[in-house]
């Protein structure tokens, strides 16, 4: 790698850590580390979101199934951008008003906790170890990411490269919380963004133009331009299916538990769409175009196409710039994830169970020590040079998409939802997505997101039903929602 490669992507890596000393300085308290006061603006929420949801994922994993398999992939595309917008037109605003309304919850656990009145925790407990369960799977995916970018670029081991770039992105996790991980993310946010713009166009132009292009990826395999090919109704729901993981993921709702007003929610869900969309459709041109251009020499790894165009392409500073942007959507990922992972351990599991009277300042500490403790477990787990991003993101996605997915959305919208039925989905959410993992052939190969969300969706109707209704205080709470929802205008509980 050049020189000017290497000083471009060393700006970028000391600016985000230098992101990360000043939000240490604004964070005061365990409230600032977790939720950063409830201030984003709409564009850093909706950047934010955006980038901690894609991560490496979307500049490796996405390029390398369309280099892969072909056009066929884009469905996954087409779920994942009507799942975000239903997940911001649904669950934004009324997230972000009920969070409020019960007890000011800086966490889902604890939102799940205060929305029931759950006086056993057992909500709290059962949703913290699901969120550890399957974040651990998330970030060694990012990890995996960080590895394949460091390996590729500077000629690393893998070992080494791995335990780089999780070094990095623990810094700036541990030093600024919620704040640095939502402005690292906003930059690094738009700096997906423009690559993802960048490199599919200069590719298309260096293989002649778009006709060109087609054209050459029909003599690799003419069924490459297939929306269709080997797709059966099946798999196009399987594929699709990733949309529903959007409404459970506890690292995109806690952004809209952070929007600084509930009537900022339709300019951040704009901003984020259209992020969105460009991205998406930019990662899958990414992958259609190298199929053209490497079709003499294959890649072996199809998950470094984007790395490849980067240092071939164009001239160092920019490559090292582009470089930087997987970096930065891997960080934007698993920062984020580190932080709820944090946030589980210290507001649902150590303070209510170990240290009630824990300071503030304690909590912050316990929060910081897990972080760093979380990162060692799943750079344990990323150990493994052959996995794969996709792999592992998928898994992980479907985990809190079936547990939570159901949950939440019953939870904002069902007055007559319990905490029984909330606990029954957690549990059979996430049980249904780690057995089905398992099996295969038939009906077993369709995305194990779905079975897990319309099983959790009948597991908290059917426990809901068949035990007592909620009590007077939490109807009158959920009301409360509502009327802010109407009104625009958020009332505490009384007393």
């Amino acid at each position: 790698m050049s020189t000017g490669a290497i000083v471009a992507f060393a700006v970028y890596l000391v600016a985000m850590l230098g992101i990360g000393l000043i939000c240490y300085f604004l964070t005061k308290n365990l409230a600032d580390y977790i939720l950063g006061g409830r201030g984003l603006a709409p564009p850093v929420a909706a950047l934010s979101a955006g980038a901690s949801d894609m991560s490496g994922w979307l500049l490796l994993g996405l390029p390398g199934a369309v280099y892969a398999d072909g056009m066929n992939q884009i469905w996954i595309g087409i779920g994942l951008v009507i799942g975000a917008y239903l997940n911001w037109q649904f669950v934004a605003e009324r997230l972000r008003i009920y969070t409020e309304v019960a007890k000011d919850s800086l966490t889902i656990p604890d939102y799940l906790d205060n929305r029931f009145a759950d006086s056993t925790r057992i909500l709290r407990v059962i949703s913290a170890v699901v969120i550890l369960l399957f974040f651990t799977f998330y970030v060694s995916a990012g990890l995996v990411a960080g590895g394949v970018l460091f390996k590729e670029t500077f000629g690393l081991s893998y070992g080494l490269a791995l335990w780089i770039g999780a070094g990095v992105i623990v810094s700036y996790t541990f030093l600024g919380g919620f704040l640095a991980v939502c402005w690292t993310d906003f930059f690094q946010g738009m700096m997906m963004f423009l690559a993802l713009i960048i490199v599919p166009i200069v590719a298309i132009g260096h293989l002649g133009g778009w006709g060109e292009t087609t054209a050459a990826v029909a003599t690799v395999d003419p069924t490459f331009n297939d929306v269709f090919k080997g797709m059966t109704a099946l798999g196009i729901v399987s594929l699709m299916g990733w949309g529903l993981g959007y409404f459970g993921q506890p690292h995109i709702l806690v952004r809209f538990m952070a929007v600084r007003l509930p009537r900022d929610v339709p300019l951040a869900r704009l901003i984020n769409i259209v992020w969105m969309v460009c991205g998406l459709y930019g990662a899958v041109f990414v992958g259609y175009t190298g199929i053209a251009y490497f079709s003499a020499e294959p890649l072996g790894n199809p998950e470094t196409v984007f790395i490849q165009f980067c240092q071939i392409l164009f001239n160092p500073w920019v490559s090292g710039f582009l470089l930087a942007a997987i970096l930065a959507a891997v960080m934007s990922t698993i920062d984020s994830q580190l932080l709820v992972c944090s946030s589980a351990l210290t507001e649902d599991i150590y303070r209510p169970f170990i240290r009630r009277n824990a300071s503030d300042k304690e909590l912050v500490f316990v929060g910081r020590f897990c972080v760093v403790a979380i990162a060692v477990i799943a750079g344990l787990l990323a150990s493994d040079p052959e996995s794969r991003v996709l792999g592992l993101v998928s898994y992980a996605w479907a985990g809190f998409g079936a547990a939570f997915g159901p949950v939440i959305l019953l939870s904002l919208f069902w007055r007559r939802m319990n905490r029984y039925g909330a606990a029954a989905g957690l549990i059979v959410g996430a049980v249904t997505v780690v057995v089905w993992k398992q099996l295969e052939g038939g009906i077993f190969d369709i995305y194990e997101i779905i079975p897990g969300f319309i099983f959790c969706a009948l597991a908290v109707v059917g426990a809901s039903l068949a035990t007592a209704e909620p009590n007077a205080d939490i109807v009158a709470d959920f009301d409360r929602s509502v009327e802010a929802k109407v009104s625009g205008i958020i009332h505490a509980p009384a007393g």
